[in-house]
């Protein structure tokens, strides 16, 4: 069966987070990606190394479904290679500083000179601006994208989110970016450049917030369970945000992962009442209703709580889905590698690499009918120099060779 992107060549010239995710996204989409290194590797091989001497795991999770060369692009033969290889891409993908393959001689104008085809993508920590030469990492990118400030409790400090929304979060924004780009291709016949921040990214994420910060104009957020409100939106801690109340409930026996977030629908408030062993108030005036609720989310949830402390939170889920009120436990990362529906779906997958053995690791989220991914391990550092450079460029084997002698490849 054939993949979506079958086809389609990637250069990808990324490295760390943000532009490995992307280009991992359409390896699995069916795209040929050839990741292009310095013949010392992307530096993430040897990050957080938990065996000694082979590729990390923060490496080997970022760069399944690709091809990996070597290529100095400082030399001259080392340009005229990447020129050569520019021109037989479809995409080329880079999150390089600011301005840093303009410096190695390969503007957008000379890249679209090379290949009129070609969409170049780039990931960058912000736009144009003040902020434009910032350093960006994914923190940062969450502190300055409004993250950080409306996360945590409203009597705490900013914190960051683990979820990696500044670096995988800004990698899905670009893939969308460079399939908008060459669907456009089909009809002008010309590729673009596609631009994506960090910042703006995590910006887009957090749209909600910004709808938040334009109600406080109208008076305090109902929905909040926060007493004061300033001139911008607080930290809520786990509250929901929406139109429904939410909270994570402590469920027995304690640990730091015995919780059900749960979310009261005023259809649910009745069955939630019977079954926390308060059944009169689904007609109590003061509890009856959203509106009555929502000065006092603190207590409704306390009450909630008395009850799911009781029991195990799978025990507390069985219940509450009994009764089709919206819940969902908290996994920890280990109950997330361990649950067999994730693995029956493809989402934690088991690896095989040549020099680890194996690893597990997150699957496609993508679900395509006719484009089924197959997660393949990462590549070994200029493990197809030999396919690519001879293969498909031409070169010969005593120059292969005489590249590599020279700090070339």
């Amino acid at each position: 069966m054939t993949k979506a992107l079958e086809g389609i060549r990637v250069l990808d010239m990324t490295h760390v987070q943000s532009g490995p995710s992307a280009t991992q996204l359409l390896g699995w989409l069916g795209a040929d990606v050839v990741k292009l290194e310095a013949p010392s590797g992307d530096i993430t091989r040897k990050q957080l190394r938990d065996v000694p001497g082979v590729d990390s795991l923060y490496f080997t999770m970022l760069n399944c479904n690709k091809r990996s060369i070597t290529l100095n692009t400082k030399t001259e033969r080392g340009k005229e290679l990447l020129t050569e290889l520019i021109r037989r891409s479809d995409v080329l993908v880079e999150n390089f500083g600011p301005g840093a393959v303009d410096r190695m001689g390969f503007t957008w104008e000379r890249i679209r000179e090379i290949n009129p085809r070609i969409v170049y993508a780039s990931i960058k920590g912000f736009g144009e601006g003040p902020y434009t030469n910032f350093k960006a990492y994914e923190v940062v990118a969450q502190a300055m994208g409004g993250s950080m400030s409306t996360t945590g409790f409203e009597d705490g400090p900013p914190l960051a989110t683990g979820a990696q929304i500044g670096d995988s979060g800004t990698g899905i924004h670009v893939v969308a970016g460079i399939l908008a780009a060459l669907f456009q291709r089909e009809t002008t016949g010309r590729g673009q450049r596609v631009n994506v921040a960090m910042q703006h990214a995590v910006l887009n994420l957090c749209r909600v917030k910004l709808r938040d910060q334009q109600r406080l104009a109208h008076g305090p957020l109902a929905e909040y369970p926060n007493e004061d409100f300033g001139d911008a939106v607080p930290r809520s801690g786990n509250a929901s945000g929406g139109g429904q109340p939410g909270w994570a409930v402590k469920c027995a026996p304690g640990g730091p992962n015995d919780y059900v977030y749960v979310i009261v629908q005023p259809v649910g408030w009745k069955p939630l009442s019977e079954l926390i062993g308060r059944p009169e108030l689904a007609e109590d005036p003061e509890w009856a209703t959203p509106e009555a609720r929502l000065p006092k989310l603190g207590k409704m949830f306390q009450l909630i709580e008395e009850w799911s402390s009781t029991l195990p939170k799978w025990e507390v889920l069985e219940r509450l889905n009994a009764h089709d009120i919206p819940c969902g436990p908290i996994l920890s990362t280990k109950e997330i590698l361990e649950d067999a529906s994730l693995a029956a779906d493809g989402m934690v997958v088991e690896v095989a690499h040549p020099e680890r053995g194996s690893f597990t690791t997150v699957g496609s989220p993508l679900k395509l009918s006719d484009s089924p991914v197959d997660v393949v391990g990462s590549p070994l550092l200029g493990e197809h120099n030999e396919e690519v450079f001879m293969g498909e460029l031409g070169l010969g084997g005593e120059e292969l060779r005489l590249l590599k002698t020279d700090g070339v490849i």
